[in-house]
């Protein structure tokens, strides 16, 4: 049973969060919400619908150090791990869209061959959900049965009401961690919360415009590859790879060495794009996507087909950012609406 916190008790349970880990929270920021690092008196974005930037970036940095690497004598090479192990983090205020993200990048990083360092980052990670209170016009995590309401897959679920917060641990870290604040946090004796959640359930469902339907998209893409359709669409793409980088659950990376003059250097990671050109360029000359219309359609079907494919999990969380930054409105949504027509020509 949720939990509840007086409005003005925020700050304390802020303030407790952040002697315990590294806190980031959503913070408004010219114009637009980023996470930001916690600091006394700092004020928390609640009005916001989503930050900027997912936050997949504290678990799988834009950048990140993998090794360090020095030459001896005999031709003999020092190896030396990466960064001291991470500060524990947690993340207040992770939508359910960007919680879905996380659980879509878990199998890729932590499954038959877990990747050392996102495994060790999301060991050392809290995240703290906060429900959605509305939906913008480019939302449509409903199309794939996410509740912007319910955080799964947080630590810790909070729902913002009109006279308190609705707070309840999912995990055994948030349990652990919702015992340091009791004195914070009352009892809903009375039914008022599970009362107040209906009605912002209601609310939040009707500002939804438009959500398509995904459903039967993989089967049919299963058969059909070759679409005419991917050219048509791919013709707009300028290939900026802005859709991949704002997407919660994008993971492609290049990995290069860095040196200053000497043999000894750095081995980087670094996120990358599917939209590049040069991504799937072989030293043999050879690419296999070598036009825009392979690699637009090698991102939608990774969405909406080769992710449910390897992991049983889908690729999009209809988090809606693509659809708000594309420069030339390529939109996902519209790609699931006219798949189905072509799906329903074909039978």
């Amino acid at each position: 049973m949720p939990a509840i916190l007086k409005k003005d008790k925020l700050q304390a349970l802020l303030s407790g969060l952040s002697r315990a880990y590294k806190l980031v929270l959503p913070v408004r920021e010219n114009g637009m919400t980023y996470f930001k690092p916690y600091q006394t008196g700092l004020a928390i974005d609640r009005d916001y619908i989503n930050t900027a930037m997912s936050p997949k970036e504290f678990l799988f940095p834009q950048t990140e150090k993998m090794l360090s690497f020095k030459y001896r004598e005999g031709a003999e090479i020092l190896i030396t791990g990466a960064e001291p192990q991470p500060e524990k983090l947690a993340v207040f205020g992770a939508r359910s869209c960007d919680l879905a993200g996380i659980a879509a990048l878990d199998p890729v990083f932590g499954g038959r061959f877990p990747d050392p360092q996102y495994s060790t980052r999301r060991d050392r990670v809290l995240l703290v959900g906060l429900g959605c209170r509305r939906a913008s016009s480019t939302c449509f995590c409903r199309a794939f049965n996410i509740d912007p309401l319910s955080c799964n897959g947080a630590d810790i679920a909070v729902v913002e009401l009109e006279d308190c917060f609705s707070v309840e641990a999912r995990t055994d870290k948030g349990h652990a961690q919702l015992a340091n604040f009791s004195q914070l946090l009352g009892e809903d004796n009375s039914g008022t919360v599970e009362t107040s959640l209906s009605g912002a359930r209601e609310a939040i469902d009707t500002s939804f415009d438009g959500i398509p339907d995904p459903a039967g998209i993989k089967d049919f893409l299963d058969r059909q590859f070759e679409l005419p359709y991917w050219e048509n669409i791919a013709s707009r793409c300028l290939g900026c790879g802005i859709c991949t980088y704002i997407c919660p659950t994008c993971h492609c990376f290049d990995i290069f060495d860095v040196t200053r003059g000497k043999p000894d250097g750095n081995r980087y990671r670094c996120w990358d794009s599917c939209m590049f050109p040069d991504f799937t360029g072989m030293a043999g000359g050879h690419n296999p996507r070598p036009t825009p219309k392979e690699r637009v359609r090698n991102r939608f079907m990774h969405k909406l087909k080769y992710h449910l494919d390897r992991y049983e999990i889908g690729g999009c969380v209809g988090c809606g950012r693509c659809v708000e930054k594309c420069p030339v409105n390529l939109d996902i949504r519209q790609v699931i609406n006219d798949i189905n027509k072509l799906q329903g020509g074909e039978n």
